[in-house]
């Protein structure tokens, strides 16, 4: 296998050393300046890694289309989503062959109407080398849709337009910089959320379609919250959301009032978060404090509200249960649970009486609510997946509890769920905790500790990391790879209180619970640590970075896409997208507790003299969630500081954004070229 010393050198970052002194402590970060993209220098740098990168990788040409071509075979190049009704039309998107973005479409009344084109995202996007459509929405009489979208593959800066359906054309009203948005019942008036310059969602506007100006309804001056508006599926309501990390708060008008001033539903309390779903005859109120960290519903009238005397318990708090999504229906409230890691789905009469429940049979899978988007609906969508049962839209008849199939993940090139073994393990943390992990892997493998294995987790805002169907996962798995999914504190995946034992000062179990999968995965026998790979993404970057650090031994390739790994530098800068809203996730380094525990584990800072893996690490120059210059810090500092001979490269885009490629098959291409990295380290050269 060639190393790093078999390839031209790789690019040196001048060192030029800013320093910094927090609390006593002086750090001194060299490539501090790499932050500048309107440097030429930093340009320059980041294009000198990518023709470093394309010169290592380039004996991989061949697998990196091999893969592509595979990955291809398994998808249904031209589908079409199943209709979903609202209003009067039956909305559906879908996939031609050889583009790269989907059609929005839909047709009056039935299916076997004219079909009307809403946006074709392919001609929208023609010419662009990025482009994210980020959804739409039709104005209650039909004839007009708002519509989000950008030209830089960002996640945050999005252009707000509005499209007249009868004519095709825009109508004249651009909004730059826009989040969320709602429409009044008169179809002329249209609510909407807009950024500061740290990409906060930070102010809610109402607009005349005619006027020329909008006016200021609701600013959130709190920086840990963002504000978001929405319109309730009864068409009753606007409501005005303002969230942080752990509490919540909700305003509404009727939404045939347009002009009315917002009442604020139940005044804000710290630590306590909750959100309305309108009924028309009552509301039900999501409810969560330090007491229910797993939720709990209450019912509330639709006056007088405000009085909590006058609510009642609809659905109780149980601790080894939470709620993971709600959908109301007239005769039913549809709830997603989640419990013991697994999703579980039921319909609950309004009225009381016996729930329905729907269950499922396997060890490991994700299921999840896709609710009606018609209120007087008695039958709901759910979908259904696992690590080899391809993704699968169903119905659910409340009243006489009959599920159909609506439509099955095609895989062209054949699939047979059989060929796969689907395993749950449970490692054991340094505290004594079980965490919890799903793995696959061909039929057949013996546990000599011989496999190439992939491990891949997230662990951070309680976001779960769910088993699902990946098309593209068997290219690797096909090869002899077990796969394996780590559902670590951090994550939601046991419920709330295992997302509250990986934040703030409990951080670092987040980091060991994954460390204790990737040795189970050894000391059974899967694998061994040179054949093992890890991969996460974002704050998952953080998790690959500090792993690394830990336990360099553990892994032979590391693959950290767009990862958080400046965790004190980025903190400290509240001028930065995505900084103080965070405080209560990772805590605030202006407190000196928080400051210490978090310069303890931040990768950037903890790079030692020691032999780390090989490591592919992404980048995108337009990133909103995390900026370009973080992995190209990492890069520099690593290759400055390594005492090893494996190679380490930047895979930086241009272009984009956080999600790397907009186009599907750009996408795939990324796919391809991080599997073929991990192939190619593992000594897979086909």
């Amino acid at each position: 296998m060639l190393k790093q010393s078999d390839f031209p050198a790789p690019p040196v970052a001048e060192v030029i050393p800013d320093t910094f002194t927090n609390f006593g402590q002086t750090r001194i970060d060299n490539y501090y300046w790499l932050k500048d993209k309107n440097n030429p220098k930093v340009i320059d740098y980041l294009k000198a890694e990518n023709a470093y990168t394309d010169t290592v990788m380039a004996s991989t040409k061949a697998l990196q289309q091999t893969i592509y071509d595979e990955i291809i075979g398994r998808m249904k190049e031209d589908d079409e989503s199943y209709p979903s009704f609202s209003d009067g039309y039956y909305y559906y998107s879908r996939t031609e062959k050889g583009k790269q973005y989907r059609t929005y479409c839909r047709r009056k009344g039935t299916m076997d109407a004219p079909e009307e084109i809403i946006f074709d995202v392919n001609k929208m996007a023609e010419g662009k080398p990025a482009y994210i459509f980020h959804g739409y929405s039709v104005s209650p009489d039909n004839s007009k849709a708002a519509y989000l979208y950008n030209e830089t593959g960002s996640f945050a800066e999005f252009t707000l337009k509005v499209k007249d359906l009868a004519s095709g054309r825009d109508i004249g009203f651009t909004v730059n910089g826009a989040t969320s948005m709602a429409w009044a019942n008169d179809n002329k008036t249209l609510f909407y959320g807009i950024i500061d310059n740290t990409l906060r969602s930070y102010r809610i506007l109402r607009q005349m379609l005619d006027a020329p100006k909008a006016d200021l309804v609701y600013e959130e001056t709190d920086t840990r919250f963002s504000t978001y508006v929405s319109g309730s599926k009864t068409k009753q309501y606007i409501f005005i959301e303002s969230t942080s990390s752990t509490t919540a708060d909700e305003r509404y008008i009727s939404a045939d009032k347009p002009l009315d001033a917002f009442h604020v539903f139940l005044p804000r309390i710290q630590d306590v978060e909750y959100s309305v779903y309108p009924h028309k005859e009552k509301f039900f109120v999501r409810y969560k404090d330090k007491e229910n960290l797993n939720g709990k519903i209450y019912e509330a009238p639709l006056t007088g509200h405000e009085d909590r005397s006058t609510w009642k318990e609809f659905l109780a708090h149980d601790k080894d249960v939470r709620i993971e999504g709600i959908d109301v229906l007239k005769d039913y409230v549809t709830l997603e649970l989640r419990k013991n890691g697994l999703s579980e789905i039921i319909a609950k009469p309004v009225s009381g009486g016996e729930d329905k429940a729907i269950t499922f049979p396997e060890p490991v899978y994700s299921a999840g609510l896709s609710g009606n988007p018609e209120y007087d609906a008695t039958t709901f969508r759910y979908t259904y997946t696992s690590l080899n049962r391809p993704t699968t839209l169903y119905e659910y008849n409340i009243a006489n509890g009959e599920t159909a199939k609506l439509k099955e993940q095609e895989i062209p090139s054949g699939f047979n769920p059989g060929d796969y073994v689907v395993e749950r393990l449970w490692a054991t943390a340094p505290d004594g905790v079980k965490v919890p992990m799903a793995i696959v892997y061909k039929k057949g493998l013996k546990k000599d500790g011989t496999h190439p294995t992939l491990i891949y987790s997230y662990g951070s805002y309680g976001i779960s990391s769910d088993v699902y169907f990946s098309a593209s996962m068997f290219s690797l798995i096909d090869r002899g790879f077990v796969y394996a999914l780590a559902q670590i504190r951090g994550g939601s995946d046991l419920g709330e209180q295992w997302y509250e034992d990986g934040k703030l000062l409990h951080k670092k179990n987040t980091f060991t619970d994954f460390i204790a999968c990737s040795e189970l995965l050894i000391n059974e026998k899967y694998t061994s640590a040179n054949r093992l790979a890890a991969m996460g993404g974002s704050a998952g970057g953080l998790l690959m970075g500090a792993v690394t650090n830990m336990r360099p031994d553990l892994y032979q390739t590391i693959v950290a896409q767009v990862p958080f790994i400046d965790v004190i530098n980025t903190m400290l800068d509240d001028t930065l997208p995505l900084t103080t809203g965070e405080y209560e996730e990772w805590g605030n380094p202006n407190e000196e507790e928080y400051y210490n525990y978090m310069l303890s584990y931040s990768p950037y800072d903890n790079i030692t003299a020691q032999n780390y893996p090989n490591i592919l690490v992404t980048g995108g120059i337009n990133d909103s969630q995390v900026l370009f210059h973080e992995p190209a810090k990492y890069v520099a500092k690593l290759r400055s500081l390594k005492t090893d001979d494996n190679i380490v490269l930047l895979h930086m885009n241009m272009d984009s954004g956080h999600g790397g490629a907009t186009g599907r098959y750009d996408g795939i291409k990324d796919t391809a070229f991080e599997f073929a990295f991990i192939l190619n380290r593992v000594g897979i050269e086909k």
